[in-house]
């Protein structure tokens, strides 16, 4: 799938806690995964994407990082970001 949604976190970020219900929603919203990775177990992918806190969101299309979220991020402008770049690639409808 060319649109993909990555969320990096770690054990113990109290924003990371708060950010998982709220990815909960957004998945449950527009039918799309969002992938969880533990951000220490990454390190290859903490240099590549310039990782510097958790939580962070990234909205990748087609391998090109197109939108970037660092904390706590809500519903709202998440949901948005992604259906940009759904809309833009002809993905999917979105409900």
């Amino acid at each position: 799938m060319p649109v993909q949604v990555l969320y990096y976190f770690q054990d113990g970020c109290m924003g990371c806690m708060e950010q998982e219900p709220i990815n909960r929603e957004v998945t449950a919203h527009l039918g799309v995964e969002i992938e969880a990775r533990d951000a220490l177990s990454r390190p290859e992918e903490i240099r590549t994407f310039g990782l510097k806190v958790t939580p962070t969101l990234l909205v990748v299309v087609d391998g090109e990082v197109r939108e970037r979220f660092e904390g706590v991020v809500h519903a709202e402008a998440l949901e948005a970001a992604i259906k940009t770049w759904l809309t833009h690639e002809g993905e999917v409808s979105v409900r």
